[in-house]
């Protein structure tokens, strides 16, 4: 964990220089009207989710560093956030909004578990809340799709099938579904069935009992991670506890707008469902963030293993 805490500045300047890369004409692969892909050695890589786990490993080191001026100091806040809007900015670029939310929520979670002041932590959300409203009324896809979307609430449950074939997938399979690898809604309506609507494929061959075993399966996860982080935090490694705690958000917050978009509860955002969703690049990176989480339960339990049991409470 070391080696990862001295590596982080330089991992996330590197993340950075790949959002550059992939918006150079010729070097990015396009797919749907996004440049988001680089194709090394025959496998593709979506740049994004690189960035998103450089960002946990940056800002865990960050909060460690800055302890004291992230909990009395606004520019301690302000000052990562500087760094996470280039990164932001270039997301935007290929466009990946979705993206873009994901590594500012793992920033603003991060420091707000390192103990940042509650008043201007709300400040913060606000003007990021802000931000994110005007890039949405600037942008007209992203304006045409939120009318969509929010022009659907009032409308009958039919009528939001063509918004949402997703949510349609998720309210009318019943309990145990048609069977695993018998749904048709893939091969014919549901758009990006094996990446983004995965969930709806789950709801529509599984039913209600797939659907509730993957909510809870990455609840498990989550709560695992928290508790790992915790764990860390008991025994002093503090920067094992904040990689903890920004993968577990980072997780979290992902599967939960991936589901939200499958339920038809927000809209569409372009986001992967966590170790689930059919990617090698993609895989690849949820991967090395689960190694990485076990890493940190490896060192807190070798940590523990060698400290005498009356201490450990101290």
């Amino acid at each position: 964990m070391r080696v990862w805490e001295e590596s982080g500045p330089r991992l996330f300047i590197a993340g950075v220089l790949l959002l550059v890369i992939v918006l150079i004409p010729g070097l990015g692969v396009k797919v749907n009207g996004s440049v988001r892909w680089l194709s090394i050695g025959g496998l593709r890589i979506q740049v994004s989710e690189v960035v998103k786990f450089f960002s946990v490993i940056y800002m865990a080191g960050y909060v460690t560093r800055h302890q004291e001026s992230v909990q009395n100091a606004a520019f301690g806040l302000l000052k990562p956030l500087g760094l996470f809007s280039v990164a932001g900015f270039l997301l935007l670029m290929e466009p990946d909004f979705g993206s873009a939310v994901v590594i500012i929520m793992i920033a603003m979670g991060i420091m707000f578990l390192a103990g940042a002041r509650l008043s201007q932590f709300i400040v913060l959300l606000l003007i990021i809340g802000m931000l994110a409203m005007l890039l949405v009324y600037f942008s007209p896809y992203r304006l045409v799709s939120g009318h969509q979307f929010y022009g659907s609430v009032g409308r009958s449950f039919e009528n939001r099938i063509s918004i949402s074939p997703g949510a349609y997938l998720v309210r009318t399979r019943e309990w145990l579904g048609v069977g695993l690898g018998s749904g048709v809604q893939k091969l014919f309506y549901l758009p990006e069935a094996h990446t983004d609507f995965l969930f709806s494929v789950i709801a529509e061959e599984l039913g209600l009992l797939g659907v509730v075993t993957v909510i809870g399966l990455f609840s498990v996860l989550v709560w695992r991670t928290f508790a790992i982080a915790a764990a860390a935090e008991q025994t002093g490694q503090r920067f094992s506890a904040f990689i903890a705690y920004g993968l577990g958000i980072w997780f979290g917050f992902q599967s939960f707008v991936n589901m939200g978009v499958n339920m038809g509860i927000l809209p569409t955002k372009g986001l992967t469902l966590p170790l689930m969703s059919y990617g090698g690049g993609s895989m690849m990176i949820m991967c090395c963030a689960v190694a990485l989480l076990f890493r940190v339960q490896s060192e807190v339990a070798e940590l523990n293993a060698g400290t005498p049991k009356r201490n450990r409470h101290e």
